[in-house]
């Protein structure tokens, strides 16, 4: 880029903000690619949001991409974090005996500070030497607000943290403080966002009794951001980010058609259905959902193709007792390891710890097809708007990996009542959606099978009879 100045042209080079990975899975994402490089970020957060073991996180993930780091505690002693970390997995002390990490408790002492005699110079000078002594371009300060506190004077702690700040800045430190978000700390300690390049905000909420964290970028001096908020997990090996952001459309292309093993089925669907497709079966409670996905599941798993099937609403026992009756025999499936029933009750876990574990066995069992019965459940677990996004993040992760799904979701339509297919909002992602009623026909109840839609093929737009039977679903010839 040119300018001019007093008629003359000089060129001015575009300055790139540098950035130091995390390391931490999805928080990158979030921040374009890390933090700052040499600046100051915040985190700040209530009790129990993860603050600290974002800090030692950051410090564990720094020192394996070869980062020495300094960490100091104005509430843990070097000990206790010793402690906490390995209940992560993570052996500080090993890493400080290798010489990448030194562990700083400072004892302060409060009649020092009360008196005015004490001054942040000095405890710089204790991080300098201890960063000079292993070469450490990282610095983590946990508990920065038990330090503040400390002074009595509003005033002369902001003095105090704008002379740590202004040598932090000296000394090209890749800095985080964590500092507890209270009421207090909007009132007399908000200066420090306005510090600090980088804010990101966590917090631990509590909605229809179930917990979930979050994850918030406020600002990002010098760089772009995904400013929403992001749910996020602390799993046995630390945390996990889940950027709605990373739900793009790379996706991978649907492939050949495979039959559902029933012939009439797949004239209806217009020759079966492809794979890495997405088909939605809804219906209200006893119209054949769970039936159907159970067929569709028994065809490709004796394909020898994995199928994991997710169950929010019954038992892995009952689920093999109840296919028997429709003559599927699941248990030979499970044991040639074809057929995978996880079942799990929706009010067990928050939103984004049913989505890190379905990932993660996902990741180990490598399914090509996956069932999740039922979408409708999901709203147990959290809000419609969780529960909306929890599907979407399902939804693309499956795609990427080009798996089959088959979703089941009960709707409230009775018999002779208009189509509904809702399904939260996922219905207009899915490549087939099949709806399954009732019909009464003079003194009995029958059942319906309707190809609402399906993508690329050339599909039935008829109600069909169909019956549930001790040989699996039987469709009549015979439109409704």
């Amino acid at each position: 880029m040119s300018k001019k100045n007093d008629g003359k042209t000089f060129t001015v080079e575009p300055q790139f903000l540098q950035k130091t990975p995390t390391k931490i899975e999805g928080l990158d994402e979030v921040l374009l690619g890390g933090l700052p490089t040499g600046r100051l970020t915040i985190i700040n957060g209530g009790p129990g949001a993860g603050k600290t073991i974002l800090g030692l996180e950051l410090l564990i993930r720094g020192t394996e991409a070869g980062n020495p780091a300094v960490f100091i505690s104005f509430e843990e002693t070097d000990e206790a974090m010793r402690r906490n970390a390995l209940s992560m997995g993570w052996d500080l002390a090993k890493i400080e005996k290798a010489g990448d990490l030194a562990l700083i408790n400072p004892e302060i002492n409060y009649d020092v500070v009360a008196s005015g005699e004490f001054n942040i110079e000095g405890l710089c000078a204790i991080l300098e030497g201890q960063a000079k002594r292993i070469g450490a371009n990282i610095l983590i300060i946990d508990a920065v607000d038990m330090l503040m506190r400390l002074f009595d004077d509003p005033a002369r702690a902001r003095s105090q943290m704008i002379t740590l700040h202004r040598w932090l800045n000296e000394r090209k430190l890749t800095a985080v403080m964590t500092v507890k978000s209270t009421e207090s700390y909007q009132q007399e300690f908000n200066y420090l966002d306005f510090m600090a390049d980088c804010v990101i905000k966590i917090d631990q909420r509590v909605e229809e009794q179930i917990t979930t964290r979050r994850l918030h970028v406020l600002k990002y001096r010098g760089s772009d951001f995904s400013s929403r908020e992001h749910p996020f997990v602390i799993s046995k090996n630390g945390i996990i980010v889940m950027p709605l952001s990373s739900v793009n459309l790379i996706q991978q292309a649907t492939g050949k058609f495979v039959s559902s093993e029933n012939k009439k089925l797949d004239e209806i669907l217009g020759g079966g259905y492809r794979r890495g497709s997405s088909i939605l079966i809804s219906g209200p409670s006893g119209s054949g959902k769970t039936s159907l996905a159970f067929m569709l599941s028994s065809a490709a798993a004796k394909r020898g193709e994995r199928v994991l099937y997710l169950s929010l609403e019954q038992s892995e026992t009952a689920l093999i007792s109840e296919m028997k009756s429709v003559g599927l025999n699941l248990e030979s499936l499970i044991e040639q390891k074809t057929l995978r029933i996880t079942a799990v009750m929706p009010e067990a876990l928050g939103m984004e710890e049913h989505l890190y574990r379905i990932i993660q066995e996902i990741d180990e069992y490598k399914p090509e097809h996956l069932v999740l019965d039922a979408i409708s459940a999901t709203t147990r677990i959290g809000s419609k708007k969780a529960a909306m996004e929890f599907l979407i993040r399902l939804y693309h992760t499956a795609k990427r990996r080009g798996i089959t799904c088959i979703y089941t979701n009960r709707i409230f339509s009775g018999i002779d009542e208009d189509i509904e297919i809702s399904g939260l909002g996922i219905s207009s992602l899915v490549d087939s959606a099949i709806i399954l009623n009732y019909f009464r026909d003079k003194d009995e109840i029958g059942r319906t099978l309707l190809v609402l839609k399906s993508r690329g093929t050339n599909h039935s737009n008829r109600y069909h009879k169909f019956k549930i039977t001790d040989n699996g679903i039987v469709i009549d010839d015979s439109a409704k």
